[in-house]
């Protein structure tokens, strides 16, 4: 934008002062010849009157040169040519007239209207030549016969105007670079709050809402400055109440989580003893006893991953991190919902870490239920170290695989990639659904048994809590495969819990 301002300026002002130099020419050129002219015709005119006063008509050769000489005399000693009928006489006796003195000219002094003038060029060089008729003073004031002509060098003006192009071309050259120089810092006075504010919207997208751009004068950057400080103003607000109301939803989330703990705990006693009763029942009331046994358990496990969501949204999480051998916890992992005869576990042996066993133990059991329950068989689970500082367990299996989008939304809550499936329950090693799966913690069992859409997301948060992810991909031969990526030592995600420790 500096480049196109600064070449604007500078042909603004090369054409201004080639209009100015040109307008200016022209009216010192006519200025001139103007003058030059009317001074001839009224030297000439004047000087005619006076020589022709003692006149005789008709003149000879001798007398007619004589009245060229004196008249020419009068006239600075320029070229007088003076005509009566075919006699012709010149001041100059050595001049060149011939071509001077058109036949144009001639005949419109013939006709006696008064003085006329031609501007000749003769030989290359210009000529003004001014004639008229000789009148008779007294009567009706007829043409005598004799003519007279001046002839009158214009090489002088010629030169003067020559010279005062010269001079205004030559100020040419320091009135562009003056426009050049004023183009640059009219540029910078233009550009510099433009680049302010294109830094102040760059701030602003990058999520900086307190950025603002100060307001000078009265044109049209102060008002789109003004305008843009409004805008954010409006943003932030905006964002400000968009988090008081987000603040205030995961309370009220957390809020209802932990009333309803109290009654589902009763209400989970009450239904296992149902359950536990239920051969002593009739058929229908016995599968009533075992389907509400279900639902509570299922219900309060909503609860419990809805509080502990909770209290990830609130930085509200402790994390008890010790030297663990991760094979070890996978294995037990695996052990404690009966999964052992279904996966293939590749454990590679003296992997250690420092993590919180029960959180590896929730994000093991929901990554595997997943494979267990949306996959086909074989389900892998794969332990290793990639690098050093690095350790990766790796859950495959040979189902579809997730699609794209799937994949993108995969961690989101409540996403369920399948609503058809997610009613079906992994049965454990006893053969219950649902029971075998919620036993490791928070998020366990939630994809593998009866789904809330909670347990991915429960997984990544114990994963970033970790200062590690996870990651989901697909297998080139079909499958989908997720990866959770831990650092081995203690570079711990730093919470409120992890900081009052």
């Amino acid at each position: 934008m500096r480049v196109r301002l600064v070449v604007t300026f500078v042909l603004v002002a090369l054409l201004s002062a080639v209009t100015a130099t040109a307008l200016a020419y022209r009216d010192a050129r006519t200025a001139v010849l103007q003058r030059t002219q009317n001074t001839a015709v009224n030297d000439l005119r004047e000087r005619v009157a006076v020589v022709a006063a003692g006149f005789d008509l008709p003149p000879d050769q001798r007398s007619l040169s004589r009245f060229a000489a004196e008249v020419s005399e009068g006239l600075g000693a320029r070229i007088v040519v003076a005509r009566h009928e075919d006699l012709s006489a010149v001041s100059d006796a050595y001049a060149d007239t011939e071509g001077r003195i058109t036949a144009e000219l001639r005949a419109a002094v013939r006709a006696g209207d008064g003085a006329r003038f031609q501007r000749v060029e003769w030989r290359g060089e210009p000529y003004l030549v001014v004639g008229t008729p000789v009148t008779y003073a007294d009567g009706d004031r007829r043409t005598s016969g004799l003519e007279v002509f001046a002839i009158t060098d214009l090489r002088a003006e010629r030169d003067d105007t020559a010279a005062l192009l010269d001079s205004v071309q030559e100020g040419i050259v320091p009135v562009v670079v003056a426009a050049a120089l004023l183009a640059l810092l009219a540029a910078g006075t233009v550009l510099r709050p433009v680049r302010k504010l294109g830094r102040a919207t760059r701030e602003l997208a990058a999520g900086d809402l307190g950025s603002r751009v100060a307001v000078r004068g009265r044109d049209e950057l102060a008002d789109l400055a003004r305008t843009f400080n409004e805008t954010a103003d409006a943003l932030q607000s905006s964002d400000a109440e968009l988090r008081t109301q987000e603040a205030k939803a995961r309370r009220f989330v957390a809020d209802v989580s932990h009333e309803l703990r109290t009654p589902l705990a009763a209400m989970a006693m009450v239904a296992t003893v149902l359950e536990e009763d239920a051969d002593q029942l009739p058929p229908d009331a016995a599968r009533a006893a075992r389907t509400v046994g279900a639902e509570t358990a299922r219900l309060s496990r909503l609860v419990e991953d809805l509080m502990e969501i909770s209290r990830f949204d609130a930085g509200a999480v402790r994390l008890n991190a010790s030297e663990t051998d991760l094979a070890d916890t996978v294995r037990a992992s695996l052990a404690l919902r009966g999964w052992t005869d279904r996966v293939t576990a590749e454990l590679a042996e003296g992997v250690r870490a420092v993590v919180d066993r029960r959180r590896i133990d929730v994000i093991v059991s929901n990554l595997v239920g997943n494979a267990l329950r949306h996959g086909a068989p074989p389900v892998t689970v794969t332990l290793a170290a990639p690098a050093e500082g690095r350790v990766a367990v790796e859950v495959a299996d040979r189902g579809p695989g997730l699609p794209p989008e799937a994949r993108e939304r995969v961690f989101d809550r409540f996403y369920k990639a399948d609503e058809a499936r997610t009613r079906t329950a992994v049965t454990g090693r006893d053969g219950q659904a649902g029971r075998d799966g919620w036993a490791g913690g928070p998020g366990a069992g939630l994809d593998g048994g009866q789904g809330s859409g909670l347990g991915m997301a429960i997984a990544l948060e114990n994963a970033r809590l970790h200062g590690g992810t996870i990651e989901v991909g697909q297998r080139p031969d079909g499958g989908a495969v997720f990866t959770l990526i831990l650092p081995s030592g203690p570079t711990l995600r730093s919470t409120g819990e992890e900081e009052g420790r």
